[in-house]
């Protein structure tokens, strides 16, 4: 059944849905829009615009006070030099390509110029090599590729974890001279054009062009084989669901890694397909290099800006205070995007203020669904809707299943964008998929109206967070903690729900910084986080904070009896979050099982705070 209703907005597609009701109580939703023609190669994208737009700015990042920056015809050339350099020092599809660094203009070019001649490319979190104590990832993942080179920008910073594992006979490169290594610019080579066309042609869409690690919820990251097929088709899906992007080329400033899915696929991919200029933001949503970000964008006005809730929850309070940055900011904007988990009511509504005082309306506020897997987009929003949550309708080519499994509804995705698999991990392959060939994504979803899916489905936590309270009553961890993290603002930068097994509900809350000092000004300013969460102030935030929980309704399922401000971060080695500030549920609580013991304790201690409802029983 085609069902199609008004909601599309101005330079969308409409919101189309074909829907297939099984009798196993399955649903299957496909777009109707047939998936349109695309390359065999991410490659040929830089090709068009060399030729077609030989000085359009396509790469740009800041040094000092100006920006380096690339045309499409400069990127292009270096693309076949730097090729040249990786086919005659032996990479290839069996002998990777490495990148530990933050991006960056080199960055890019290695990561185009072995696409381009089918070297697998494998970037890597920088947090495995300059955060993390022991290295023990990094020395896994460089384990399980075997790479021909490893490329750091900053041999002083790199070098460390470097020489703390083993490299196998891969070469180092740096953007500098080090002892034992190759200097990036020794790299590109004048020789070697027939041998760049020969393996150029012989890239195909099947052919592997990069592996990207996801960290899971337990045991070492996973090698996700991402091809040529899954890049090109995800970036035509994505293009009929939002044709503006084919008629003005986007302007993006972007700090998200590329080392995932969502910065190095999603964003980097659609400014070169559609022939944007993309600004490297090497700021983050962190004190200290936020402030970077904010220069950046008093300079550029995008077209198009990505971010995570943590992201746009740091910027705000810059935009609020600065009325010329909103004015820059929201000015060319075709829409904000958002992503990693559903983006709090208050930052929608604060953002969407904003975007009305700067430029008298609203700005489009979109966000998606996908994986490392999917290479990213799934389900993408095309279509009006006023709050976050929604995840939007399949991309043409892609197939969404939905099946019931413990009270809610699983999905499962089919499509070109869908990864053949694990490298060098058959038996982790043959778990992902189903026998209709449909990927285990481990989410769930619903209708956000059920009489009408062309409203889109709602993202519905991870099947395997949820849990029972001792009284058996279900608890989605997923909408809960994006309701408890808007009742606790600004104080929580991150939530944690615990309770399995247990008679009520807790909270691990990652307080924020910032926010909690606020509240606390005699205090040193370098007062120890710990020292300042032992303030009765923050309690009782705290504590007016589950009390509006309690008031959103939901009943028992939704409401939190206790709760514990944690000044420890998440551990990157443990893999509580990642560098893109994705909190892994299940690790924390296995990994601070001391605290959830502590929460719910016959006699809690002084610093778990229980809610006022709980405390009067």
């Amino acid at each position: 059944m085609n069902q199609e209703k008004s909601s599309a907005l101005p330079g969308f597609a409409p919101p189309v849905v074909n829907v297939e009701r099984r009798a196993d109580g399955g649903i299957v939703l496909r777009s109707p829009q047939r998936l349109g023609d695309y390359p065999r190669s991410i490659s040929a994208h830089l090709a068009r615009w060399a030729e077609s737009a030989p000085q359009r700015l396509f790469l740009a990042e800041r040094r000092g006070t100006a920006w380096r920056s690339l045309s499409y015809a400069e990127t292009l050339q270096q693309v076949n030099k730097l090729a040249a350099g990786l086919l005659a020092r032996g990479l290839s599809d069996k002998r990777p390509l490495v990148i530990l660094s933050d991006s960056g203009i080199n960055h890019a070019l290695l990561t185009l110029a072995a696409m381009h001649v089918g070297i697998v490319v494998a970037p890597i979190s920088p947090a495995y090599s300059l955060v993390s104590k022991d290295h023990l990832k990094l020395r896994n993942i460089v384990a399980l590729l075997r790479p021909g080179m490893i490329y750091a920008a900053d041999a002083a910073r790199f070098l460390p974890a470097l020489q703390n594992i083993d490299c196998g006979d891969a070469l180092l490169l740096f953007d500098g001279v080090a002892a034992g290594a190759i200097a990036f610019d020794q790299l590109p080579s004048d020789e070697g054009a027939a041998a760049v066309a020969a393996a150029h042609a012989r890239v195909g869409p099947d052919s592997v062009a990069k592996v990207l690690f996801t960290s899971g919820s337990t045991g070492n990251p996973k090698g996700v084989i991402n091809t040529q097929r899954m890049l090109c088709s995800n970036q035509q899906a994505i293009a009929q669901l939002w044709p503006f992007l084919e008629r003005r080329p986007p302007v993006v400033v972007d700090w998200l890694p590329w080392n995932h899915t969502f910065g190095g696929n999603h964003n980097f991919n659609m400014v070169l397909r559609n022939g944007g200029s993309y600004y490297i933001d090497q700021g983050k949503p962190v004190p200290g290099l936020i402030e970077q970000t904010v220069a950046n964008l008093r300079e550029i006005s995008p077209t198009m800006y990505f971010n995570v809730p943590r992201g746009y929850d740091m910027l705000i309070p810059y935009l609020e205070q600065d009325a010329a940055l909103a004015r820059n900011f929201f000015a060319d904007l075709d829409m904000l995007f958002y992503a990693a988990a559903a983006l709090p009511q208050n930052l929608w509504q604060r953002l969407e203020a904003l975007s009305l005082a700067a430029r008298g309306k609203p700005t489009v506020m979109i966000s998606s669904w996908g994986a490392t897997e999917t290479a990213p987009m799934v389900t993408g929003v095309h279509f009006h809707i006023d709050r976050a949550g929604v995840i939007g309708l399949p991309a043409p080519g892609c197939e969404v299943k939905m099946l019931p499994n413990a009270g809610k509804m699983e999905l499962r995705v089919r499509g070109p964008n869908v990864t053949p698999g694990y490298w060098q991990q058959p038996e982790l392959t043959a778990k992902a998929f189903d026998a209709e060939g449909y990927y285990l994504m481990g989410d769930a979803g619903r209708f956000a109206d059920p009489a009408d899916p062309t409203k889109g489905l709602v993202f519905d936590g991870r099947i395997a967070e949820d849990f029972k309270l001792m009284s058996g009553i279900w608890v989605h961890v997923g909408a809960l903690r994006v309701n408890a993290i808007a009742a606790l603002a600004p104080l929580a930068q991150d939530i944690v729900v615990t309770g399995h097994d247990r008679e009520e509900i807790g909270l691990l809350i990652f307080a924020n910084p910032v926010e909690c000092r606020k509240l606390c000004p005699e205090l040193a300013a370098d007062a120890p986080l710990a020292q300042v969460l032992l303030d009765a102030r923050l309690k009782d935030q705290v504590q007016a904070g589950l009390a509006t929980l309690a008031a959103s309704g939901g009943g028992n399922s939704m409401i939190a009896g206790r709760a514990l401000l944690m000044a420890e971060p998440a551990s990157i080695d443990l893999g509580e979050i990642t560098d893109k500030g994705y909190i892994n549920q299940r690790a924390v609580l296995e990994h601070r099982s001391t605290l959830v013991n502590r929460l719910y304790a016959a006699a809690p201690d002084s610093e778990v705070i229980i809610a006022a409802r709980a405390a009067s029983r």
